[in-house]
């Protein structure tokens, strides 16, 4: 969001043109576009910029396509979310009234379709919180109420999904709130696609304005479950960096962001010398707030704990002048609603140890991706040096298994006992998991990201903690509760 729109346009030059044989007017699926979502609710109030957006899109699909945007339903979000000439939508959920936030959009929209373009049918769930449920007789109750205004609704969401890989977002009010893997949302489609209690009396409801398909639903997609799979370990992060880092470190007196070294997601290592001795436990300072979002700390390869954005800013360690300070930095999501969208990640301020502030630092970028897309073999520590760790061997690790499957089913993934981490499976990043957090405990895995014809590689990278056995299990369900 600029009005500086050079990449919008040059990437707008490409899309629409690919869209525009697909409207509606051109006998295609497409009938109306938007133009910005939930603008008014960003840090800023800068009309040009969506005049800018207007154009562009009008340049390239014409002046019939219906373009419209989407505000809460709030007086001052549409005051900087809407422009003349684009048609203003709102979004509100069970908890909001009906008749007041149409009465919100009138203000701006005097004539045309009442629209509800985000129906809240569930919710996102964050890290370390309850599984978010909206009852099915409130979102059954305000559905009938806006059909029978005759609104247009669009329920978001209709499917739950998957933030695989680094994708999850974030949410920050007061703090930083991660969002997790699964974005399952209560949908009256589950994150697998299958149909739910809800669904049903959703399509109850619509029956009574609208003719629906005859017939049955279509059947949920088969599950199974695999069973357990035992792993084994294949080495400590830190003496596995030549694997991940074979452009070498940035050379930089002060910490660079991840955005200053062309890293967007994952994980980031920055590492300095100590300048003098800290016998005693002396702390380990982020005083600004400024370790987005998680960090690892080890000190000549011993891992002694962790600092987390908004929450733990500071550990003690203790050190000899020349030691080496480690910190392995974790991108856990960027803030993508509100007014701290510009969510710049890795050390964004200076680390101080006691009162002296860490300087001289190479900085690393880790491709870890693209080393477990190649194989565990790659990943196979080849080198004599032995394995760092701190107490009960805890700290950035990575573990493997492997298990067939004589057919490829849809199947879930529980990591009971283990802390906080990544997993891989063929390669493909399933995303985050972090069960003694919750509320998700399972991670789904497609069935198209198995393999009926060599064993199915699993690759586990564990940051704080393993478990006490080094397994896994593979269940036909999901699980969303806290533990």
């Amino acid at each position: 969001r600029s009005s500086d729109l050079t990449a919008v346009r040059r990437w707008f030059s490409v899309l629409l043109p690919k869209m525009r044989e697909l409207l509606y007017e051109n006998g295609g699926p497409i009938i109306s576009v938007q133009v910005e979502n939930e603008y008014g609710s960003y840090s800023v109030c800068d009309y040009n910029y969506l005049r800018q957006l207007h154009t562009i899109l009008r340049h390239f699909l014409g002046n019939s396509v219906v373009l419209f945007t989407t505000d809460g339903n709030r007086v001052n979000e549409l005051n900087c979310g809407t422009l003349q000439g684009i048609y203003a939508t709102v979004d509100f959920g069970t908890n909001d009234n009906v008749s007041s936030s149409f009465q919100i959009q009138r203000q701006y929209e005097p004539r045309g379709p009442l629209v509800n373009s985000e129906f809240y049918t569930g919710w996102l769930d964050y890290w370390g919180m309850e599984h978010s449920v909206v009852a099915t007789d409130n979102i059954t109750r305000m559905l009938s109420e806006m059909l029978s205004l005759g609104a247009s609704v669009s329920m978001y969401m209709f499917e739950g999904g998957t933030n695989f890989g680094y994708w999850n977002g974030a949410d920050h009010s007061t703090k930083y709130q991660p969002v997790t893997t699964s974005y399952d949302y209560d949908a009256p489609l589950s994150e697998a696609g299958d149909v739910t209690a809800k669904l049903y009396s959703i399509r109850e409801v619509i029956r009574k304005f609208r003719e629906i398909p005859i017939g049955p639903m279509p059947p949920d997609i088969p599950k199974y479950a695999y069973g357990i799979v035992s792993l084994t370990k294949l080495g400590q992060l830190l003496d596995m960096l030549d694997v991940f880092t074979r452009a070498g470190p940035v050379e930089s007196i002060y910490p660079l962001t991840f955005e200053e070294m062309n890293q967007y997601f994952g994980f980031m290592l920055y590492r300095t010398r100590l300048k003098k001795s800290f016998p005693q436990p002396t702390p380990l300072i982020s005083p600004l707030n400024g370790v987005n979002d998680r960090a690892y700390v080890f000190v000549n390869g011993i891992y002694q704990g962790f600092l987390q954005r908004d929450d733990i800013l500071a550990i003690n360690i203790t050190g000899r002048a020349h030691d080496r300070l480690d910190i392995v930095v974790e991108n856990m999501g960027r803030v993508n609603f509100g007014t701290d969208v510009n969510d710049f990640k890795g050390l964004i301020s200076n680390l101080s140890l006691g009162s002296d502030v860490l300087v001289d630092w190479q900085i690393f970028s880790l491709d870890i991706d693209g080393a477990v897309e190649a194989g565990a073999e790659q990943l196979r520590a080849d080198r004599a040096a032995p394995w760092s760790a701190g107490p009960s061997g805890q700290g950035p690790a990575f573990y493997t298994g492997s298990f067939v499957s004589l057919q490829a089913q849809d199947t879930f993934v529980r990591l009971e006992g283990w802390t906080k981490g990544q997993i891989w499976i063929n390669g493909f990043n399933l995303g985050r998991y972090w069960p003694v957090r919750g509320p998700q405990q399972t991670l789904y895995v497609p069935a198209n990201v198995l393999s009926t014809s060599a064993p199915n590689l699993i690759v586990l990278l564990e940051l704080e903690r393993p478990a006490s056995i080094l397994d896994l299990k593979f269940l036909d369900r999901p699980v969303l509760k806290m533990p």
